[in-house]
């Protein structure tokens, strides 16, 4: 492949073959423009080349070619052939257009989105309407995992059809979706449920902070959902225990990603995704498994679910560890001990979720108690909050973009101050 620095390609510039970032990450097919807010983007994110094994042309357009056209000469034999053909394969394309409108994703989950769509309600109706759907797709996921230890099978269809509607349900409600934090109780109950959730919620943001085009979002969000499927062939005991695991339980553990690959493998997944499974537990400087490779050689889906699980699993409470705070893990995250995670998948995580994550409790300086709603999209340092207690005029609650001067975050709350502080909103609403 020929490389492309990103500050010389002119907008609107397309490629005769497929154009990359990486081995793994497709920006755009041969023949289709690399627009202007596409370059934007990838300059923003300091990224400078590009490969492919095509070259460069200019994008013609009639008004760059002084609005002269050429018609085409239709009673020509040859463009007679053509336009068959090009009849023949649009017959094709409807016809699998109409298959495609025919599939339909989980239909609990469907018709939940559906009713969620005319909703016009207050700011905490919408919260409650985004964790009911968030519960449905627990439970799918649920279903999926017993329905392969019941019966060895997965309905590829219908989960990448369930993973398109859920982009799109976290790309709505992104603001929501990133405060669901998994109870003790619930994560006790099903352990992998809930983490495959979470994990996938996570990756699922990056991924659109990274612009992913949404036939990658949905292998990487597939990924996500299977990626420790291989753990059901292990005992619970293992990844359950509330001790440390002796050498040889441990052992067992380092084959999951192993044995998710093979499973998926046998039922012919794709390539990408099988990769994402099979390297989610690599690390940058080599020192992870199964394969203990490093660098480029670790798959973009197996860098974001890395990044994903590893900040789920430092935020979410178990029965032998009490959860960290997420601005706790975002910060061991972005320390990345001996570069062991990928720099531009965690400045994606940084700029989804902010230093202070959604849904962080904290004091402002001027003596206020918020949560973190929202991210700053230039600023990752002064996330957008919503005033606890407070609401306007018409009953819609207060937000506020904090800054370095009147409106600064004072420091994060802990477990114990948080707890105390929603108790005490819970409280006031049930007056109300």
């Amino acid at each position: 492949m020929d490389n492309y620095k990103v500050s010389q390609i002119r907008a609107n510039t397309v490629f005769t073959a497929d154009v990359y970032l990486d081995p793994q990450f497709l920006i755009t097919p041969s023949g289709c423009p690399l627009t202007l807010g596409v370059i934007n983007a990838l300059k923003q994110w300091n990224f400078e080349n590009l490969s492919s094994e095509g070259k460069e042309s200019k994008v013609d357009t009639a008004k760059e070619q002084g609005e002269k056209t050429e018609k085409p000469d239709l009673n020509n034999e040859k463009a007679k052939a053509i336009l068959s053909k090009t009849e023949e394969v649009n017959n094709i394309v409807e016809e699998v257009e109409e298959v495609k409108e025919e599939k339909e994703a989980n239909p609990e989950i469907h018709k939940a989105l559906e009713e969620a769509k005319n909703e016009t309600k207050s700011d905490k109706s919408r919260m409650e309407i985004v964790q009911e759907i968030y519960d449905k797709y627990l439970k799918y996921i649920e279903s999926i995992f017993t329905t392969y230890v019941t019966q060895k099978k997965i309905n590829a269809d219908e989960l990448n059809e369930t993973i398109k509607e859920l982009c799109s349900f976290i790309t709505d409600n992104r603001r929501y979706v990133l405060r669901i934090i998994p109870s003790l109780q619930l994560r006790n109950k099903n352990f992998l449920v809930s983490h495959s959730m979470r994990s996938t919620v996570l990756a699922i943001t990056i991924g659109l902070q990274l612009r992913m085009p949404q036939p990658k979002l949905i292998e990487l969000g597939v990924a996500s959902v299977l990626h420790e499927i291989g753990m059901l062939r292990l005992s619970p005991n293992l990844y359950m225990k509330d001790t440390a695991l002796t050498p040889a339980e441990r052992n067992q553990i380092l084959t999951h990603p192993i044995i998710s690959y093979n499973i998926l493998k046998d039922m012919n997944f794709p390539l990408n995704i099988l990769l994402g499974i099979l390297d989610h537990h690599e690390r940058e400087d080599g020192s992870g498994y199964p394969r203990r490779i490093r660098g480029n050689n670790i798959s973009l889906y197996a860098k974001i679910i890395a990044v994903a699980c590893s900040f789920e699993a430092i935020t979410a409470p178990r029965h032998f560890k009490e959860a960290r705070t997420t601005y706790d893990a975002m910060i061991e995250m972005l320390k990345n001990p001996h570069h062991q995670y990928d720099d531009t998948v965690l400045k994606a995580l940084l700029y989804s979720l902010s230093i202070y994550p959604i849904g962080a409790f904290v004091y402002l300086s001027n003596g206020k108690l918020a949560q973190v709603v929202d991210v700053a999209p230039d600023n990752p340092k002064n996330p957008i909050v919503q005033i606890l207690g407070k609401k306007d005029a018409n009953g819609n609650p207060i937000t506020a973009q904090t800054n370095d001067t009147d409106i600064k975050i004072v420091r994060v709350m802990n477990k114990k101050e948080a707890e105390d502080v929603v108790a005490a909103l819970q409280k006031l609403a049930a007056k109300q």
